[in-house]
């Protein structure tokens, strides 16, 4: 894996003027008919046993093919941004992980998409400027695990301490157009302190062919980096299949969402930025 997204990617101000913007929202009528059309294709399944190691799968496979495409997130003003039709690895697990709990939950409407979309991606669910986005993945799974959506298993498998302090985009600042205002960075700067106060696990890669017999179909699965400073450079989904965890995401390198052509651990052995995996599981 020659390029590899890193989570944190450098922002840069490109926001599609096609979309339309209404109550700090962004979608088109095309993200509108694919959410519909997934939705049906899910309902209409026979043998659903409505179990999230079933669903989360299934809407992540809808999305084979869709192009990559970076920076979906970043516009002038921090609104809620729908973008069904091109993903990156965030937006394609997000997407997937919010659609799945709709149809765990019974509430497949539009409307209860966007508002699960905003739990999912804002700290306290409320679309309050640039800092109020959940940015590191890790803080992603702590936050949401605090409200009872995920669970993070990565000690309970097999996982080792993850010692690491995160600072990337306070030390990057130059990198983060956003950043140059005040009190956005003071708000990312505290999300990072909050962060640091936790204790975190991770599986080794070394280790990960060893415990993948504990990872579950539709684990979200979060791929830990030696870059000083960063928790997560990809995230994707588990895939079961002949007995192996192959690895479901949107890569920048494939330049559409894919399954890894071999098991997780040999994805991962490919990268030697790669150094393990964090693991969570929703719940909600």
């Amino acid at each position: 894996m020659k390029k590899i997204l890193l989570f944190l990617v450098f922002a840069i101000f490109v926001c599609n003027t096609a979309q339309s913007q209404t109550d700090n929202i962004n979608y088109t009528q095309d993200d509108v008919s694919i959410f519909n059309s997934l939705i049906n294709k899910i309902l209409d399944s026979k043998n659903s046993k409505n179990e999230y190691s079933e669903i989360i799968p299934q809407v992540g496979k809808y999305f084979l093919g869709t192009p990559y495409v970076a920076h979906t997130l970043e516009c002038d003003n921090e609104v809620l941004t729908i973008n069904l039709r091109e993903l990156d690895c965030t937006t394609f697990l997000e997407n997937v992980v919010v659609i799945a709990t709709l149809v765990k939950n019974s509430k497949t409407d539009f409307e209860s998409y966007l508002q699960q979309l905003k739990k999912f991606r804002y700290r306290n669910g409320d679309v309050a400027g640039y800092g109020s986005r959940i940015h590191y993945f890790s803080d992603w799974i702590t936050t949401n695990e605090s409200r009872g959506f995920v669970k993070n298993v990565s000690k309970e498998i097999g996982g080792e301490l993850y010692d690491k302090k995160i600072n990337f985009m306070t030390k990057n600042r130059e990198k983060y157009p956003r950043l140059s205002d005040e009190k956005t960075f003071a708000e990312i700067q505290k999300s990072e302190e909050n962060l640091n106060a936790h204790k975190h696990y991770y599986i080794p890669k070394a280790k990960v062919a060893e415990v993948e017999k504990n990872i579950h179909d539709g684990d979200l699965i979060a791929i830990t980096c030696t870059t000083e400073g960063l928790d997560i450079t990809h995230i994707g989904i588990a895939v079961k299949k002949d007995g192996r965890i192959y690895f479901m995401h949107a890569p920048m390198s494939g330049e559409k969402v894919m399954i890894s052509r071999e098991p997780l651990h040999d994805y991962l052995a490919k990268n030697k930025g790669n150094t393990g995996i964090m693991v969570a599981r929703v719940i909600y």
